[in-house]
């Protein structure tokens, strides 16, 4: 094998790969010698295929296997023996003749065009001062939680007073049966069914129609269903309702108290408030966690210069800029963007790009050189936590990442650079700094 390096330009490299298609064929040679006496073809005995025909017969195949084979490891050992580190995958371009190369008539050929990691010392994690900001939940926080959770818990009551009528909120006990062209038609009856009113859950104008009704009332509307209704045979058609009001209940705040807490499966509520302030808590940890990690990027980021593989910024730009473009025409760019040129955003979302793939390359350094790895085991265990995001997809979501190594990847890479960002902070010098609640949830702009 003949190696060259044929430019070296920054991080840029370009390598030039030969292999002999004597060496080639030499390996041809010995495969079709091991696998001769185990072929089977019509009209030879087992074992006694002439090796001439077998390669007629396979040769190509074979062939074309050998040189699959031989490209990877020869661009392997190219990039081992010259001691070079790809910031990403190289770029394969042959340049021999393919069908000579085959035919082994012609040397097998190729370049790799490719950035290399830059040279560069990261920082000593031990030589970094970080505050990590802490909040612990209070019991004004704690009650907060209980109303909110309290307003969640809906519950209806009997409405009082005189002259009772059905206004907007109220939950309505109703029997209805829908007719077209005053016959009905399937699944447009009910009995003892539900409804708030305000709650949008029925066609469009049924609710509005129920305000004023009282107990008892027996009443017809007209609805028009929607022109894009999942049941074709009932879509943009105008329908009636005979309905019948059974029950009309307003909501009734729920009171936090221990029948409360047993109602949503507790044994008591000091354990509910116990399960609570946990959650709270967990959220603030989440939060401050978020905030030192910050704190410790910027600090990377400020210690850390040093040459950026052009491909790698240009990939991380073109991501960014590709959400930026759909955020515009959606009308949600930030108001601080809306006003700025395509120019000058551009411009500043490549300096976070740089700055992503800058600070990309430091904790990969700093992984590397503390051992720091994803086992197979958190790998599946992230995979898993994924696919329970999707109730009965499950099996397809496992079966995506297993069949696409480059999903896979996608998945290992915030694993490894949290591992990481353990690593530093068991390292530093971190001190545990108090805040308000109000510092700790605001949120930080990315620069």
């Amino acid at each position: 094998m003949q190696v060259v390096e044929k430019s070296s330009e920054g991080l840029s490299r370009v390598i030039a790969v030969t292999i002999p298609a004597t060496e080639l064929t030499a390996k041809l040679d010995a495969k079709l010698k091991e696998v001769a006496p185990q072929i089977k073809l019509k009209g030879f005995r087992p074992g006694k295929v002439p090796t001439s025909h077998v390669k007629k017969t396979f040769g190509r195949e074979m062939m074309g296997e050998i040189i699959n084979e031989q490209l990877n490891a020869s661009s392997q050992k190219a990039l081992e023996d010259a001691k070079l580190r790809p910031a990403a995958p190289a770029e394969m371009k042959l340049t021999s003749d393919m069908d000579k190369v085959m035919a082994g008539t012609e040397d097998l050929a190729y370049e790799m065009a490719l950035e290399v990691m830059p040279d560069f010392t990261p920082i000593d994690p031990k030589t970094l001062k970080l505050d990590r900001p802490v909040y612990e939940a209070s019991d004004a926080d704690l009650d907060e939680a209980l109303t909110e959770l309290a307003g969640q818990a809906k519950s209806y009551a009997d409405k009082k007073g005189k002259a009772v009528k059905a206004a907007d909120g109220d939950q309505l006990t109703i029997d209805f049966l829908g007719k077209l062209d005053g016959e009905p038609f399937e699944g447009g009856a009910a009995e003892d069914a539900d409804l708030v009113i305000g709650s949008n859950r029925f066609i469009p104008g049924f609710e509005e129609q129920l305000k004023g009704a009282k107990v008892g009332e027996e009443k017809t509307i007209e609805v028009t269903f929607p022109e894009d209704y999942q049941a074709k045979n009932l879509a943009g058609k105008l329908a009636t309702f005979d309905i019948k009001v059974k029950a009309i209940k307003s909501e009734a705040p729920a009171v936090v108290d221990e029948d409360f807490a047993k109602r949503i499966g507790l044994e008591s509520l000091d354990k509910l408030k116990e399960l609570l302030r946990n959650n709270l808590n967990q959220q603030y940890a989440g939060a401050a966690r978020f905030k030192l990690k910050r704190a410790l990027l910027d600090q990377l980021d400020t210690a850390h210069s040093f040459d950026l593989p052009p491909k790698m910024v240009d990939a991380e730009f073109d991501g960014i800029w590709t959400q930026v473009q759909a955020d515009k025409e959606a009308g949600n760019l930030p108001p601080e963007d809306s006003a700025k040129s395509d120019d000058d955003l551009k411009a500043e979302y490549r300096k976070i790009a740089e700055r992503r793939v800058r600070l990309g390359l430091v904790l990969a350094e700093i992984g590397r050189t503390n051992n720091v790895g994803v086992t197979d085991q958190e790998l599946n265990n992230a995979i898993m936590a994924e696919a329970r995001n999707y109730p009965g997809q499950e099996k397809a979501v496992l079966d995506f990442y297993r069949q696409n190594p480059n999903a896979a990847a996608q998945m290992r890479a915030p694993i490894y650079e949290e591992k990481v960002c353990d690593l530093i902070f068991g390292t530093a010098e971190v001190t545990d700094t108090p805040i308000t609640k109000e510092e700790l949830l605001k949120e930080d702009e990315e620069g």
